[in-house]
């Protein structure tokens, strides 16, 4: 018996897709999800990055329901990752570089709760990196980090005309990311790190 179930392992392990690796799940929200989700396309070790909505009640909401304000949901983009190729923590010092930290309520000229910042962790591990670094901007620019760390509750995908927005429609992607301000106030927090993965403990001045 014991030899037929070694074998019924090896076999399972030859079955195993070439290249199969182990997936790692990130859930970032810094407002407007057509920018997030161009913070992380393309950055090698990152396989996806899907626009959404989490954090809220109601499950399977639309836009138009989370653009209310009134179910909870914040927009999110979802990053799987190759943790081979990509330590979370490197996600965590890109995402940061990619929003106002010190914003209440939205981001940059989205105003809402719907546009907050949050990290959603999955475990402990996860948490207590996002705390680290949180503790690390705040003794850096010497204010409080308004950014939320919380539980992760159900990602919902967001409408198919939202995934790669920038790629769909790039003209009004970068009319409406140029009069959000966005890179404007990012290169004010960040200076040259802004949009990058640099550490987030680096001193920089703020402004």
């Amino acid at each position: 018996m014991r030899a037929v179930l070694a074998a019924l392992v090896l076999l399972a392990a030859a079955a195993a897709p070439a290249g199969a690796a182990e997936r790692g799940e990130a859930l970032f929200a810094g407002g407007c999800f057509w920018c997030m989700e161009t913070a992380f396309e393309g950055v090698p070790g990152i396989r996806a990055a899907t626009s959404g909505y989490c954090g809220g009640t109601k499950s399977h909401p639309t836009y138009e329901e989370v653009g209310s304000g009134l179910t909870g949901h914040a927009e999110t983009v979802q990053v799987i990752f190759d943790p081979a190729k990509i330590s979370y923590a490197r996600l965590l010092d890109l995402y940061w570089h990619n929003i106002d930290p010190f914003s209440t309520e939205g981001q940059f000229c989205d105003r809402g709760h719907q546009y907050r910042s949050v990290i959603f962790v999955h475990d402990d591990a996860q948490r207590r990196l996002a705390e680290q670094t949180r503790s690390q901007i705040e003794t850096r620019f010497k204010r409080k980090v308004v950014t939320e760390i919380t539980a992760y509750k159900e990602f919902w995908p967001a409408e198919n005309y939202h995934q790669d927005f920038y790629k769909k429609d790039p003209e009004r992607y970068h009319s409406y990311r140029e009069g959000c301000g966005r890179d404007r106030r990012l290169d004010e927090i960040w200076g040259k790190d802004a949009r990058t993965a640099a550490p987030v403990a680096a001193a920089t001045p703020a402004r």
